[in-house]
């Protein structure tokens, strides 16, 4: 069998560090390209390259130097910051996935990865269990990006065969790297903000429930969905995928547990109105089923990685 070789475009981001470093795990240092708008603050024990996903004729030479048969395309701009930057969000989510899809398409790699979100969701959506298959209404430049890049990825398997797998990522949490400016990150600074002062300032209500997961947990989702026979992969828009659902005053509840003396308080801003839009828990049966995904960390086995890592970090 051919030895793979894997680009990940956007690899500084709070998924990207993460996944570069399970990718090599699995495909050798050598095997996989790491690549960004600018050098790592650590050094990659792999290939590096700066590089913009929109210079399509620079991911084109890239492409082609180290021979990639895959690409994950994690490059984006997330939910806070692009309804700060509209155009800018749109233009990046957007030329970035079509720059991606066509060089795959003359390149002939053989599979793309494409991250979506729960923020394809909407008002009209379904909050409890959250199917796979509903009516999707997204409030966010974010998630009207991500909407509309389901149907790319799935407009480039049905006419170029091109092998495009995707998940609609939860909030997700991880002590590896910084968050990227998006709505659920109040999880992720929750635990750094406990540990240095004790105490955490919420930027949503304590009521708000929002579908969550563990970064391990994505990063062994992805892969396994890369893994996969592609004649078990049915759904070529992107699959839900679930972890768990938690709200601030619930996670509050569970730090206490470790650390009793920890205050919380609320004082929401905009990004509770893109909160209250999106689903409260997901059904991901679709993904179980076709790929045999299951998660393994729950809220206090999440509470107590989180705690334990990021006291070195703070």
């Amino acid at each position: 069998m051919a030895k793979e070789t894997v680009l990940v475009l956007g690899a500084n981001g709070q998924i990207g560090t993460e996944l570069v470093e399970a990718l090599r795990m699995e495909y050798g240092n050598d095997f996989v390209v790491a690549s960004d708008i600018r050098k790592p603050m650590e050094i990659h024990k792999g290939p590096f390259e700066i590089m913009d996903v929109m210079d399509e004729n620079r991911l084109m030479e890239v492409v082609k130097e180290y021979k990639v048969t895959q690409i994950y395309h994690l490059a984006a701009m997330l939910s806070a910051t692009a309804e700060q930057k509209i155009k800018m969000g749109w233009k990046l989510n957007m030329d970035g996935l079509l720059n991606v899809l066509n060089v795959a398409v003359e390149c002939k790699v053989t599979k793309v990865f494409w991250p979506s979100s729960i923020a394809v969701f909407g008002p009209s959506t379904p909050k409890l269990n959250t199917p796979q298959t509903c009516y999707m209404d997204p409030s966010t430049v974010y998630g009207i990006s991500k909407l509309a890049g389901e149907h790319w990825c799935n407009y480039y398997f049905n006419k170029y065969g091109l092998d495009v797998r995707s998940i609609r990522y939860p909030g997700l949490i991880g002590y590896k790297s910084v968050p990227g400016g998006g709505t659920t990150d109040y999880a992720v600074y929750i635990f750094h903000e406990a540990l240095a002062r004790g105490s955490y300032d919420c930027f949503l209500e304590a009521d708000t429930m929002l579908p969550m997961m563990y970064m391990e947990d994505a990063i062994r989702a992805t892969i396994e969905l890369m893994e996969a026979p592609a004649n078990r992969i049915k759904t070529r828009t992107s699959y839900n995928l679930a972890g768990m659902s938690f709200t601030p005053g619930e996670l509050a509840i569970e730090i206490r547990k470790i650390m009793p003396e920890f205050k919380i308080t609320y004082h929401p801003d905009i990004r509770q109105e893109y909160a209250d839009s999106w689903p409260k828990s997901i059904d991901d049966s679709v993904a179980r089923k076709e790929w045999g995904w299951q998660p393994r960390f729950d809220t206090a086995r999440l509470v107590e990685e989180m705690m334990n890592h990021c006291k070195d970090l703070v």
